[in-house]
């Protein structure tokens, strides 16, 4: 599976959950796994890139909240970002718990 194909679902999903919120309950649960899943399957080895997922997956949600001043289509928008800052932070998590697992297996070398 690509990282291409995941973020499609990932976009898929997302839209889903904005247009259809009530249709299926466990669209966190399904977003959050596929963040997980693109975070180990394709790591982030650069740092600034690392620290920019964890400030994107942080503010996306408040920023996005604006978009709802916009009549009609805001509202929709704003749950679309939302629902993708939740695939972003299963990103996040993923590096996180990978450069923690490299630098326990790392700490021995010294």
């Amino acid at each position: 599976m690509s990282q291409k194909v995941l973020w499609l679902v990932a976009v898929v999903v997302a839209l889903a959950a904005a247009f259809a919120p009530d249709a299926f309950g466990y669209y966190a649960l399904v977003l959050v796994a596929v963040g997980l899943v693109s975070g180990f399957m394709y790591p982030t080895a650069d740092v600034s890139t690392r620290v920019a997922y964890y400030v994107l997956a942080a503010a996306l949600p408040g920023i996005a909240d604006n978009l709802d001043a916009i009549p009609v289509l805001g509202g929709y928008v704003n749950g679309i970002l939302d629902q993708l800052a939740v695939v972003i932070a299963g990103v996040a998590i993923a590096n996180v718990i990978l450069v923690l697992i490299g630098g326990l297996t790392a700490a021995g070398d010294e």
